[in-house]
């Protein structure tokens, strides 16, 4: 099996060789920052190898996790990643896009790493396309696939990259979402920031400032892990 086609957590292995999108360190900080607490039903939008699924379903032991992902190939590999888990009676997969998915419940959390780079060429490859391009899910799609399927009440996180994630911030304010907790991920302190990740929640329900925060991944010398880093992590990486 070739060096990265799996990815091996202290509770889970995530298979990774048939899909587009490979685990990694920014999709785990958000399977181990978003606010998946008293939650009862969780969606995941856009599961890929089913990453951010099993670790929600690692930190909420009751929570019954849905999954929707378009592509077949990942859909398959999640199956498998999910069926092999300690969690496997918690987490359901869809086939579907999430335009189409239908529920019989809402949720009350969503939790996502959408399609993004809305704006970039799109690579030859339709695959990365669908996986890294917001080709098939646009913010407006997105935010009216979350608008439908979460509780009034509910809260949704969601990663991007910094530019994108300020163009998407403000599409979602203009429809009446409510920044609550922001988290902005660099790689060491003398390095550009790379992603956000933010929380929301409908703009009536929130009446404090948005809750905002840096980590960085590296100490400045680009090796040693910050300790925050490592803390935000010890319960999923073996190294730490």
């Amino acid at each position: 099996m070739p060096r990265n086609a799996h990815f091996r957590f202290k509770q889970f292995t995530v298979r990774q060789d048939q899909c587009a999108m490979k685990v990694c360190t920014d999709a785990c900080v958000l399977g181990a920052w978003a606010d998946v607490e008293d939650a009862d039903r969780i969606l995941d939008i856009g599961a890929g190898t089913g990453l951010l699924s099993l670790m929600v379903a690692q930190r909420n032991s009751y929570a019954m996790i849905d999954a929707v992902e378009i592509d077949a190939e990942a859909f398959y590999q999640a199956g498998e990643n999910v069926e092999q888990s300690p969690f496997h009676d918690r987490i359901t997969l869809f086939h579907s896009a999430v335009q189409e998915f239908v529920s019989d419940h809402l949720y009350d959390v969503i939790i996502t790493n959408p399609p993004f780079f809305q704006s970039d060429l799109l690579s030859p490859i339709d695959k990365k396309n669908i996986a890294h391009h917001a080709k098939s899910l646009d913010f407006g799609e997105l935010l009216a696939a979350i608008e439908r399927l979460l509780k009034p009440e509910g809260k949704f996180n969601i990663l991007f990259p910094v530019d994108e994630g300020e163009r998407f911030a403000e599409k979602a304010a203009y429809a009446g979402w409510k920044l609550v907790r922001k988290l902005t991920l660099f790689h060491q302190e003398d390095k550009k920031a790379f992603r956000v990740l933010m929380l929301f929640q409908r703009a009536e329900l929130v009446h404090n400032v948005a809750v905002e925060a840096d980590l960085y991944i590296y100490e400045k010398d680009g090796i040693t892990y910050n300790p925050r880093f490592r803390e935000l992590l010890k319960a999923f990486y073996l190294k730490f």
